[in-house]
């Protein structure tokens, strides 16, 4: 099988793919919009057969792919939406701050779920146990070598170390939640145009995009595909930002 690999040519602008079985569905993916359809548990629409149908009316409406969460979700919403899903599942340990898809144990799970394509934190923070994400990424990937790995990132180095460990797909997803961003006015269009134009992965804006607007801006950094998902499937938090406008 031929080497999986995306090249970015005129700084992000283009997009040329060597094609195979594996990455048809990044080809879905490209130019479009990916819906985060998740809920948590203190969320008052959490419950699978709920995300299943946000994610089908993200289909009706015209998404390219979902973003999803636990593979109880993605099993669920796999039965009806024929989108790629990348799929994540967030789980706490007592001895790391990441919380998407942070060891093995839950990448097994989404493989066993039948996601396309696997997020996970990509910051420089370690793991459960100590484990750094080259070490965690380097075991993942020589359990799963055809599998395509999404690589959730905070800044432009992170995202620039992701592409060299072998990563598929960066996208700005954590940029705003770790100590060093947490100042970062989102969305994060400066760095969406230096990892566009330096990365030769697709680049996935993700975060903070509230509008239309926002999202075509996103998109003209270079930007492969965009994320949204507050501003379409959190009801709660959409209520609350009208609220805040009284």
């Amino acid at each position: 099988m031929k080497e999986n690999k995306i090249y970015n040519v005129t700084k992000g602008c283009r997009w040329v793919l060597k094609m195979n079985k594996s990455n048809e569905n990044l080809e879905k993916i490209k130019g479009g919009l990916i819906v985060s359809c998740q809920a948590l548990e203190d969320e008052p629409l959490h419950s699978s057969y709920i995300m299943a149908r946000m994610a089908y009316a993200a289909w009706e409406g015209g998404a390219c792919g979902i973003r999803a969460n636990s593979p109880k979700d993605i099993k669920e919403i796999k039965k009806t939406v024929p989108l790629p899903i990348i799929g994540l599942y967030k789980q706490v340990y007592s001895d790391s701050k990441i919380y998407i898809t942070p060891s093995i144990s839950e990448v097994d799970r989404l493989i066993e779920a039948g996601t396309d394509i696997i997020a996970m934190d990509a910051t420089n923070r370690l793991r459960p146990n100590g484990i750094t994400l080259q070490q965690f990424f380097k075991d993942v990937k020589s359990r799963y070598p055809d599998m395509l790995f999404m690589a959730d990132c905070s800044d432009f180095k992170e995202a620039e170390f992701a592409q060299s460990l072998g990563f598929d797909l960066v996208g700005t997803t954590l940029c705003g939640y770790t100590e060093d961003t947490k100042d970062v006015k989102l969305p994060a269009y400066e760095l969406l145009k230096e990892m566009a134009g330096k990365l030769y992965i697709p680049v996935i804006a993700e975060g903070g995009i509230w509008t239309p607007e926002q999202l075509k801006t996103a998109m003209n950094t270079g930007a492969y595909a965009a994320v949204v998902g507050t501003a379409i499937t959190r009801p709660r938090d959409i209520t609350r930002r009208f609220i805040n406008a009284l």
